[in-house]
């Protein structure tokens, strides 16, 4: 496995072209504030009665309306949610983007599951960050990068991969190491990533065990403290080293807690749902239901999202977390 870095990569490629973000959240912020900074010429498209049309002015960029900006792009980065991204291709990026152009993703869902059929003269590619905006941003402006992933769906033009580089370079990629992948592996990795381990995993084994506390008879907020706030100290052992890191650092008690017990929580049932959820995202099920629920309202969606808000974890957290002074200051930070 080959990781690219500044050395492979050749900004020239894309710094006097124009660069159109569609997308200006957490991600497409991010990008455009670093491509800006790294000297590559940006401009946002955005509707000029909305928050990220002001966001954008307010953060120094040139901004125009969807209509204005995409004929004039040489890549067109569109950083919308997914769920939107189909419609806004067909109806704005299709009819207007010129000819040769570049068309970049940062996930890889529409055009994995047949939802985007990107014009043949496209040049099509994804880059994808591995981390949210704010820490794409946090560590651009401290000289430093977060690892990224870039794919080739289509080399139209026989230059995919050097603007893909060029690209991730310029929002500090390469500083963190780039690694080629596919869009289908970057896509449904990811989605099992979400559903089995980060999201759906992680947050119904902390409700499982606060809810299993609470049922034999101990105090909410010491449940809270031992399912939920502590996760942070073993997941930055993790991140920062793996698990060789995390026994280095916690007691012997726990460790021997965790060889053998941890096995039965996180057993060979889990593995075998694990698998069937991984056949899901590769089959095109999620991927419908998901979409075909976006089509019907979301109403099962919002339902399923209220439960998980009105659980008493939440309740719980809030009123502790509001001592923790140093949260109060994190989400500032954050949100600059």
């Amino acid at each position: 496995m080959k990781t690219y870095t500044a050395a492979d990569a050749n900004p020239a490629a894309l710094r006097d072209k124009l660069t159109v973000i569609y997308g200006y959240g957490s991600q497409g912020r991010a990008h455009a504030r670093n491509l800006h900074e790294s000297g590559f010429k940006v401009l946002v498209a955005a509707r000029p009665d909305g928050a990220s049309f002001k966001q954008a002015q307010a953060d120094g960029l040139a901004v125009d309306t969807p209509e204005n900006a995409i004929p004039k792009a040489d890549l067109i980065a569109l950083l919308t949610p997914d769920m939107v991204q189909a419609e806004l291709y067909e109806k704005v990026v299709a009819p207007l983007a010129r000819p040769g152009v570049a068309l970049l993703f940062a996930h890889g869902f529409n055009v994995h599951f047949g939802e985007i059929t990107p014009r043949t003269d496209l040049d099509v590619f994804l880059v994808a960050p591995k981390g949210p905006g704010a820490l794409v941003r946090s560590q651009y402006e401290e000289g430093r990068g977060v690892p990224s992933l870039f794919a080739i769906h289509q080399d139209a033009t026989g230059k995919a991969r050097e603007l893909a580089l060029a690209y991730a370079d310029g929002i500090g990629g390469t500083r963190g190491g780039v690694i080629e992948t596919t869009f289908a592996e970057e896509t449904e990795t990811d989605l099992f990533g979400e559903q089995a381990v980060l999201c759906g995993g992680a947050t119904e084994l902390v409700v499982m065990g606060f809810e299993t506390l609470v049922e034999a008879g101990y105090q909410p907020e010491i449940a809270y403290y031992e399912c939920l706030h502590e996760l942070k100290l073993i997941v930055d052992l993790l991140y920062e080293g793996g698990i060789t890191r995390m026994h280095q650092f916690i007691s012997e008690t726990a460790q021997y807690g965790d060889l053998t017990r941890g096995p039965r929580v996180v057993d060979e049932h889990t593995r075998q749902q694990m698998r069937a959820v991984l056949r899901e995202i590769q089959d095109g099920q999620f991927a419908r239901e998901w979409i075909a629920e976006h089509k019907a309202g979301r109403g099962r969606y919002q339902e399923l999202k209220q439960r998980d808000l009105d659980h008493q974890i939440e309740s719980v957290g809030a009123r502790l977390r509001a001592n923790m002074s140093w949260l109060q200051d994190s989400a500032k930070k954050k949100a600059a």
